[in-house]
């Protein structure tokens, strides 16, 4: 193409940045390969024969065709291209995945995305077996493997109550009287870091550490505290949504309880993803 768009051997050298006798060496190579002539070469330059001129938008579109594919392998290496599929745990639906997906439509329109709600413990095999490539996950976490880190966000407890609790206490509540009416809590094996913490805290003001009900999502423990079985503790962001019959109190004493933590995990190859959240 270059030969034909400067008409000479050497201009066309020049232009891409070879020697001429290269160049030549290259023409000839092709035209023993495709069995035809492509140059009549003389003093004025060298012109495209008709084998040449007949093959010429095919030679353009195919050129044309692997810049765009060198371009979208570029963006798909950057976090611009291709699909992306993440993971999240049910506290990543507020504030973290919309202010997200707001900085994807402006930054990687192209970007496609897919989405899996998962627990902490499915995420973690879904990393490291490659099904997502970016995990909304709360720590701690252990997976093996090199994986890279962002903390998203990192929230107080407070106390999800019955709606008429909330109401007369004034939207507060001590952990002596949160232990008195029990609680309803994650299991252990979901949150270890936050169970055994509020445990020790509890247990540090002489409270028996009482578990009225386990639930594992936090619709359920919502809908535990509702039907009066107990009092939750959950993180700061659930203050946003509402649920009938459940009430929000801040824990009076409760700065020694642990903090929940939302991290965005990816493995080395989409670690330019984690920029996005």
């Amino acid at each position: 193409m270059a030969v034909i768009e400067h008409g000479a051997i050497s201009k066309a050298a020049e232009k891409l940045d070879v020697a001429q006798p290269a160049l030549s060496q290259s023409i000839s190579r092709m035209e023993k390969r495709l069995g035809v002539v492509l140059f009549e070469r003389s003093r004025r330059g060298a012109l495209p024969t008709v084998a040449a001129r007949a093959i010429v938008d095919d030679v353009r579109h195919g050129l044309s065709k692997l810049e765009e594919a060198g371009r979208k392998a570029r963006a798909t290496q950057a976090g611009r291209a291709g699909t992306l599929k993440i993971g999240l745990v049910s506290s990543a639906l507020f504030e973290v995945l919309p202010d997200a997906l707001k900085k994807i439509k402006q930054l990687a329109p192209d970007l496609a995305l897919e989405f899996m709600e998962m627990g902490n413990d499915d995420q973690t095999e879904a990393l490291k077996q490659g099904i997502i490539h970016v995990g909304l996950i709360h720590s701690p976490i252990a997976i093996s493997g090199r994986m890279h880190q962002k903390i998203l966000r990192q929230d107080r407890l407070i106390a999800a109550v019955p709606s008429r609790l909330a109401k007369s206490s004034g939207g507060r509540i001590t952990l002596q009287e949160m232990a008195e009416c029990g609680l309803v809590l994650y299991p252990k094996e979901q949150f270890p870091h936050m169970y055994f913490g509020i445990a020790e805290a509890i247990r540090k003001l002489g409270c028996e550490f009482k578990i009225n009900q386990h639930a594992n999502r936090t619709m359920t423990v919502l809908a535990c505290v509702a039907g009066d079985l107990g009092i939750g503790m959950l993180p700061s962001w659930i203050r946003s949504m509402g649920f009938p019959g459940v009430g929000f109190c801040q824990i009076d004493n409760g700065d020694n309880l642990p903090s929940f933590e939302l991290l965005a995990v990816a493995a080395p190859q989409y670690k330019a993803m984690l920029d996005y959240f």
